[in-house]
């Protein structure tokens, strides 16, 4: 009997596992600027300070600003600022309200994201096999009510359910995300529930911690995924390979 028949749910982690980045979030950030009639920045160093912005803004308000009720274009306005003010760049209140505009309409769309060709076949797959499919993510709104649709990730045809962080107010790696997504699930048992994701301290052990099973996915080859094995985890390449695994008549949910 394979592991798919043991399973009542599988959760998913968003970017990284269905969706990814096109380019370097630099690229965007300079085009931006550019388009406001700027020099282009250096888009390392704006990538690079963004990293240390979100950081920061992440740290001092979790979730997006959940629990102060900050508006979600504030929250962002910030983030944008401080990147540049980090990679070295400050601009006049107008120009920086051009670029900042920009910024945020083009990560409120499609545009800069990509889809796994294998993500639609295996959830629809899962669906159609009587799995319930929850997607949880450190992500605002904007995922669940645009990206995620015009995308092809439609709730109802690929996903029963979403747990997006600057909705819930709690994000990964605190296991209460995964608890909420048992609830939502249905009350299901923790043992009947597969997560999926690509972050060992983000995905994996807080599944775990709360008795979910789980495994890894290293689509890109990376040297993490060394010391993940080493860890007992259980890691795959893409979601083809997982459904094959879910399928084994030779695995057991033990071996997760």
């Amino acid at each position: 009997m394979s592991i798919l028949t043991k399973l009542r749910c599988i959760t998913l982690d968003v970017t990284g596992t269905l969706i990814a980045y096109k380019g370097e979030l630099g690229d965007y950030y300079c085009m931006a600027a550019k388009a406001a009639g700027q020099q282009c920045p250096d888009y390392k160093r704006v990538h690079e300070g963004f990293k240390l912005a979100y950081t920061e803004m992440a740290k001092k308000h979790p979730c997006f600003g959940f629990a102060e009720k900050i508006p979600n274009i504030l929250w962002w306005k910030t983030c944008v600022r401080n990147s540049f003010v980090q990679a070295g760049y400050e601009y006049d209140d107008e120009t920086f309200e051009k670029i900042f505009r920009r910024i945020y309409a083009t990560f409120g769309s499609s545009a800069p994201y990509s889809i796994f060709p294998d993500a639609i076949p295996f959830l629809r797959w899962l669906r159609e096999r009587g799995v319930t499919v929850g997607l949880v993510s450190n992500a605002e709104y904007r995922y669940q009510d645009v990206i995620l649709p015009a995308l092809g990730l439609n709730q109802g045809s690929e996903w029963d359910f979403g747990i997006f962080s600057g909705l819930e107010g709690v994000e990964k790696p605190d296991p209460r995300i995964y608890e909420i997504a048992l609830t939502k699930a249905g009350n299901v048992a923790p043992e009947e529930v597969l997560h999926i994701g690509d972050s060992l301290r983000k995905d994996y052990l807080p599944a775990r911690s709360v008795g979910m099973h789980a495994l890894l996915l290293d689509r890109f080859k990376t040297a993490d995924a060394v010391d993940w094995r080493k860890s007992g985890a259980t890691v795959l390449p893409d979601l083809i390979a997982t459904k094959e695994w879910l399928t084994s008549e030779n695995l057991k949910c033990s071996d997760l």
